[in-house]
């Protein structure tokens, strides 16, 4: 038992890191994507970085209750890094949120097929485009070097640093909050002046029912900005891009 035990238990360990990683990563752990291909690519790339990444240390001889508990310290750490990517990744779907907020359209949500909840017209199609620009530019192999990366920073079967840890997710969280702001704010701005002007509006013709006015004027002017700022999602990928670079795969 402890020969098999020492036999398998290293090339478990990264399975259960790789598994923990594609089961929250972008793009590699959406719904649509069948659980047989997501396995298959697990296993894969656990076949493949076991030929590269360096041995790990202090795994012979070890209990099989050490063996549980160093499998899920490796799935834990492999969650924590999806879940880095994954929050910097739902930047363009939270700027598309607060578009759709400020036109009105909370009420008219659909089923998003990736993360399987309900979600706004805009923030899908602000999604499904990044989602092609991040494949057009590479960003799967970025995600590949994020978990590749996470085997010099946090070795096999070595205790990871807890607090490098939580300041990587929440950095994570503030970038996607950043980012998401910067995709919105030309959105924001428009229809923070169209409020102001309609609040004159208001007080020049108080007879005019300015509620049921402002609804097309709203959805026209969300749609014309969404078009309007949609050419520069592909500077906002590049620069997404680089922020995972310098961030997740040092």
């Amino acid at each position: 038992m402890e020969m098999w035990l020492a036999i398998l238990l290293p090339f478990a360990l990264l399975s259960a890191r790789i598994g923990g990683f594609i089961l929250v990563a972008p793009i590699f752990g959406w719904r649509t994507v069948p659980v047989v291909v997501r396995s298959g690519l697990v296993l894969m790339l656990t076949v493949f970085f076991a030929f590269i990444t360096p041995p790990a240390i202090g795994v012979i001889g070890v209990h099989w209750l050490q063996a549980v508990l160093l499998l899920m310290q490796e799935a834990v750490l492999g969650l924590a890094l999806g879940l880095m990517a994954r929050l910097a990744y739902a930047a363009v779907q939270q700027g598309g949120m607060i578009a759709a907020q400020q036109m009105g359209f909370n009420d008219a949500g659909v089923l998003d097929p990736v993360s399987g909840v309900q979600a706004q017209a805009i923030a899908m199609f602000f999604e499904m485009l990044f989602a092609l620009l991040f494949l057009a530019a590479g960003g799967h192999y970025l995600l590949l070097k994020i978990i590749g990366g996470s085997f010099d920073a946090f070795p096999i079967a070595a205790v990871p640093d807890i607090g490098l840890l939580t300041n990587g997710i929440v950095v994570a969280g503030s970038t996607m909050l950043l980012f998401a702001l910067k995709i919105a704010a030309p959105i924001l701005a428009a229809f923070l002046v169209l409020s102001v002007l309609l609040c004159i509006l208001a007080r020049v013709l108080p007879e005019m029912d300015i509620l049921m006015f402002s609804f097309p004027l709203r959805v026209g002017t969300g749609l014309f900005l969404a078009a309007t700022i949609t050419p520069s999602l592909n500077a906002f990928t590049v620069e997404l891009a680089k922020w995972m670079k310098t961030n997740l795969t040092a």
